[in-house]
């Protein structure tokens, strides 16, 4: 069997909108990103999800809350989940993160973490995923880190690689997580 993951990241921030990179700061959806939110609710309100699993960082749990009002499917925070942490850089210009970005594949940002330990954080979401629900379909609603982190461990492609190329939004990435695990994780 497998675990069907459809993969959101959280709606427009007013961070975003100023060119901001939050990292572990909590962030705010901004008027652009509650009506991003709202329409992710009304594209998928019959999607069959099991449950919605979201980075317990406000700007992803503001997306997941306002998708979903009612609380069905169930909203589970997880803190494996969380965009990547910039350290002393977090609250910089994305310039400024997106310049250091490969520095920081294995080292981690000054009073932060690197983009390694994102992976080694999501493949310990991964595998409780795999685990714990198997045959179901979820939503995931996470950070750029996370998806690439997905990316990563799913379909095989070097980190590297992905952290090279801008972050790109585009709705519902589509992942199979097989139960074999670990074996079909990278």
């Amino acid at each position: 069997m497998a675990v069907e993951i459809v993969y959101e990241t959280h709606a427009t921030t007013t961070d975003n909108e100023a060119g901001i990179a939050t990292g572990w700061l909590p962030g705010r959806l901004s008027d652009l990103g509650c009506r991003q939110a709202r329409e992710l609710g009304e594209r998928r309100p019959g999607d069959g999800f099991a449950a919605v699993f979201a980075s317990d960082l406000h700007r992803a749990v503001q997306t997941a809350r306002t998708a979903f009002p009612d609380g069905r499917p169930p909203i589970h925070q997880d803190i494996r989940l969380r965009e990547c942490n910039y350290g002393d850089l977090n609250g910089h210009p994305v310039s400024l993160i997106a310049a250091q970005r490969a520095q920081h594949i294995d080292e981690p940002f000054p009073g932060g973490q690197s983009y390694r330990q994102v992976v080694t954080a999501t493949r310990a979401f991964l595998h409780d995923l795999a685990t714990g629900w198997d045959g179901s379909r979820v939503l995931v609603i996470a950070h750029s880190a996370n998806r690439w982190a997905l990316d990563h461990l799913l379909t095989g492609t070097p980190l590297e690689e992905l952290l090279q190329a801008p972050p790109t939004w585009r709705p519902g990435r589509h992942y199979t997580l097989s139960t074999d695990w670990p074996a079909s994780i990278r």
